[in-house]
């Protein structure tokens, strides 16, 4: 008797254990009605030494229409590296000297191998020339590369550890050249998709004050906010936001407060604001969450980027201190049931409630054609820049072109729509993974954006394809009339209150600069690439390129050294992570 009641109660707490993990694991999964993330994933092996930087041709020097396009991810004697894949730009701008850039990228020694680091290169001269000094790391697997500034000119660099989904933050103060670890391994926590920003404000209770936000479901420990209150040195433990919003950005108000712009991988988009994230003594959290009609669905596995996003969402803050000074804006590509258009909506009154969703780009609607990837920036005078890819002008609706369109009143009225980029085709160069990235960047200044990119213009003879690179252009207002689509208030809106760094030393070439802000360059040879590539522009605005005739890069082995290697990052102890497709 004793017996049989053991065994009884034996498998009723078994059958007990069994439903406690089933629950567990249903709570540790995404919400059913949320889109597949789509993970990074550590996948490969590092190429072996050897196997890569071993032919090169002319960099790419793409002039189209009054703009040109530099070739970013060049080798140490300024030519395309064969081979390699490069993409997911994320560009920052010296706000004191605007000849200063860099921009990091998803860096493939190969395409053979979706083995990829964090590569960077910097500019002296505004953009016409480019140094690639190599990775943050050798050999180490990172990925969605974020970098920012702050006012003074500091570079910060998010880089993502796609071994264990924790991120560390990587600084520079000599604009690019070489970067420090700024934060332990994985000090800066983070998860897939994550974004950062920082509090530019001299005075402000905030000022220097870094926020990150993630997705929340796979991330480095917990949560999917975290808040650094010394320039993103140390983290502080991460928390959860309202809605665990994905695939998105975030700014700061000249008022210290803190937005983030973000959704549920559809059709829900939201701006969730926190007041109290500037004051130190307090955790963080998040008085208002508003409830944005953006007129469509993100798209993940579009025809023009299958492995990838037809882009994420951008939220910017403009800090001009004049007539729009705080308007809160939002940017993403999204489809109304067929191909995408690029969205804007604005919000006047503090996030409290935004405008009818505006359509920037200004084709005749077509659910064909594919305006994807925007993004935007707000310059210091408050003139609003997007730009974003689009295949308007594409028989086959993928080629696709980067496009640019710019508001000087608040995003009421948009500026008509002109192509900066020869066109390029998207389904090519892919390094094991059938995507150009996620997103494209830009920053602004009060005559224009700095844009980075990737592109496929360079052509691979051994591979019989274009090649997937970095470019970046310096886009800029022309002129002319401007549409007429009138930002429309919704709604009430909707309120949800609730409740020691170590160097790593880099190779650092002499770059060649130059003293101003708007070089006129020469290009020293226009490799082929599409068709429509080759063809010559006479350029009419700053910078202009005077271009050979088309060249046929010869390949040639051009070694070139390496930045001294570091150890894989020290592990720390961390809960298990959540199961994850």
């Amino acid at each position: 008797m004793r017996s049989s009641t053991f065994l009884a109660t034996s498998l009723l707490i078994f059958l007990a254990e069994i439903a406690a993990l089933a629950t567990a694991s249903a709570q540790m999964l995404p919400p059913q009605d949320r889109f597949p993330e789509p993970l990074e994933k550590y996948e490969m092996q590092p190429a072996l030494p050897g196997t890569y930087r071993l032919e090169s041709s002319p960099r790419m020097i793409s002039p189209y229409a009054g703009f040109t396009s530099y070739q970013v991810n060049v080798d140490a004697q300024g030519n395309n590296i064969v081979g390699d894949a490069a993409n997911e730009p994320s560009i920052s701008v010296d706000p004191t000297n605007g000849n200063k850039i860099t921009i990091g990228w998803r860096q493939f020694n190969t395409y053979t191998s979706n083995f990829r680091q964090a590569g960077y290169g910097y500019s002296t001269d505004a953009g016409v020339h480019w140094t690639f000094p190599g990775v943050l790391q050798n050999n180490v697997f990172r990925s969605d590369p974020v970098t920012n500034s702050d006012e003074t000119g500091t570079f910060f660099y998010l880089s993502l550890l796609v071994n264990n989904f924790c991120g560390d933050i990587w600084r520079s103060t000599n604009g690019g050249q070489s970067w420090t670890e700024w934060s332990p391994d994985g000090g800066a926590y983070s998860g897939d998709k994550e974004w950062f920003t920082l509090d530019r404000t001299p005075g402000s209770m905030g000022h220097g004050f870094q926020y990150q936000f993630w997705t929340e479901f796979f991330a480095c420990q917990f949560g999917g906010f975290s808040r650094s209150t010394n320039a993103g040195a140390t983290w502080q433990s991460p928390i959860s936001v309202p809605n665990s919003p994905q695939w998105g950005s975030l700014d700061v108000a000249s008022n210290g407060n803190l937005y983030i712009g973000g959704g549920n991988s559809g059709s829900a988009f939201w701006c969730i604001r926190s007041s109290n994230a500037q004051n130190p003594n307090v955790t963080p959290t998040f008085d208002q969450v508003t409830t944005i009609n953006m007129g469509g669905s993100l798209v993940y596995g579009g025809t023009v980027n299958p492995g990838g996003l037809a882009g994420q969402i951008f939220l910017a803050v403009d800090r001009s201190g004049g007539p729009t000074n705080n308007n809160i804006y939002m940017i993403a590509s999204v489809s109304p049931g067929g191909g995408t258009n690029v969205m804007f909506s604005r919000s006047t009154n503090g996030g409290a409630s935004f405008s009818a969703p505006v359509r920037i780009n200004d084709d005749p609607v077509n659910s064909s054609k594919w305006h994807w990837f925007g993004t935007l920036s707000v310059a210091p005078n408050g003139r609003i820049d997007s730009v974003w890819y689009d295949t308007r002008n594409a028989a086959n609706n993928t080629d696709s072109q980067l496009f640019y369109s710019y508001s000087t009143d608040g995003g009421v009225t948009w500026s008509p729509n002109v192509a900066v980029s020869n066109p390029f085709n998207p389904l090519e160069g892919w390094p094991n993974q059938n995507k150009i990235g996620d997103y494209i960047t830009i920053v602004s200044d009060n005559t224009g954006g700095d844009v980075a990119y990737s592109a496929t213009f360079n052509f691979n003879p051994s591979r019989g394809q274009h090649e997937q690179d970095v470019y970046f252009v310096r886009v800029f207002p022309t002129g002319g009339g401007t549409p007429t689509p009138t930002a429309t208030a919704s709604p009430t809106a909707t309120r949800t209150p609730t409740a020691t760094p170590t160097a790593t030393a880099t190779f650092t070439p002499t770059a060649t600069a130059t003293a101003t802000r708007t070089p006129t360059a020469t290009a020293t040879a226009t490799a082929t690439a599409t068709a429509a590539a080759t063809a010559t522009a006479t350029s009419t605005a700053t910078p202009t390129a005077t271009v050979s005739a088309t060249a046929t890069a010869t390949p040639t082995s051009t070694p070139r050294p390496s930045p001294t290697a570091r150890p894989e990052p020290s592990t720390r102890p961390r809960p298990t992570p959540a199961p994850r497709p």
